[in-house]
C-alpha cells in the first residue's frame, strides 16, 4: 500500500511539474503576443497562436540506391507530360560528316548549265517581261530578281576565276615538290591580285578596257561629288 501511495505522489508531482512548465510555456507565449491579437482571439474564440507551425516532414529513402518517397496528397500539375516524346534533333545535311565533304570543282561541273544556260535565258526573259507592265510594284520585283540573277552570275564568274587560279597554283607546287622545293600556299590577297590582272587582259582583248575605265571614274567621281560640302545661299564670297 504504501509503494502504491508513493507512486501516486511521485505521478502527482510530474503531472503538478509538467503542468507548470506548460503555463510558463504559454506565459512566454502570450508575452510576445500584442493586446489587438488577444482581444481578436477572444472575441473569434480562436486559439491559432497557441499552437506550434507544423514542420515539413521530409521524406526520406530507405536506401540510398533507392528513389525518393513522394507524397501522394500533392495535387498533379495540369501540364504534365504523361508520355514523354524523345526531343527532336535538327540536323543540316550541309555540316553532316555523313554526307561527305564539298568538291567545288565537282559542283561547278554538275551545275554549270544554271549559270551558262538557264540564269542568262531567264535575264534575258525577264527584260523582255518588264517592258509589258506598268505596275510599279511589279516592275520592281522584276528589277530585283534581276538584280538578284546579276549578282549570281557575278559571283559564280569570280569563284570559277579564283579555282582556276588555284588549280594553277598546285599544279606549279606540285612540280616543284618533285623538284624538291618547299610548298609556297598562295594567300587570298594574292588571288586577288591575280584575278584583277586577269580581268584587265580580257577587257583589254575584248576591247572594253576603255568604256569599263571610264565608267569606274564616273562612278568614283560621283562618290567624291556626294561628299563635299555645299555652298550656303547666305555665304558671301
Amino acid at each position: 500500500m504504501e509503494t502504491q501511495y508513493e507512486e501516486l505522489a511521485t505521478e502527482d508531482s510530474i503531472l503538478d511539474s509538467s503542468s507548470e512548465d506548460e503555463e510558463e510555456e504559454i506565459e512566454k507565449e502570450l508575452a510576445d503576443v500584442t493586446f489587438e491579437e488577444l482581444q481578436k482571439a477572444r472575441s473569434n474564440g480562436a486559439h491559432a497562436f497557441f499552437q506550434k507551425p507544423k514542420e515539413d516532414k521530409k521524406l526520406k529513402r530507405a536506401n540510398k540506391n533507392r528513389p525518393m518517397e513522394a507524397s501522394s496528397k500533392k495535387p498533379v500539375s495540369a501540364f504534365r507530360e504523361a508520355i514523354q516524346a524523345p526531343k527532336k534533333v535538327v540536323r543540316d545535311p550541309r555540316f553532316e560528316s555523313l554526307c561527305g565533304t564539298l568538291d567545288p570543282e565537282g559542283f561547278r561541273k554538275r551545275y554549270n548549265f544554271l549559270y551558262e544556260n538557264d540564269l542568262p535565258a531567264e535575264r534575258q526573259a525577264l527584260k523582255k517581261e518588264l517592258k509589258k507592265y506598268k505596275d510599279p510594284k511589279r516592275i520592281s520585283e522584276i528589277e530585283e530578281h534581276i538584280s538578284w540573277i546579276d549578282k549570281q552570275m557575278k559571283s559564280d564568274s569570280r569563284k570559277n576565276i579564283d579555282t582556276q587560279i588555284l588549280a594553277r597554283h598546285k599544279k606549279k607546287e606540285r612540280e616543284a615538290a618533285k623538284e624538291g622545293k618547299r610548298p609556297f600556299y598562295i594567300k587570298k590577297s594574292e588571288i586577288r591580285k591575280q584575278r584583277l590582272f586577269e580581268k584587265y587582259n580580257n577587257l583589254k582583248s575584248s576591247g572594253k578596257l576603255e568604256a569599263f575605265v571610264e565608267k569606274r571614274r564616273r562612278r568614283n567621281a560621283a562618290k567624291d561629288h556626294r561628299y563635299m560640302p555645299y555652298r550656303r545661299s547666305g555665304d558671301v564670297e
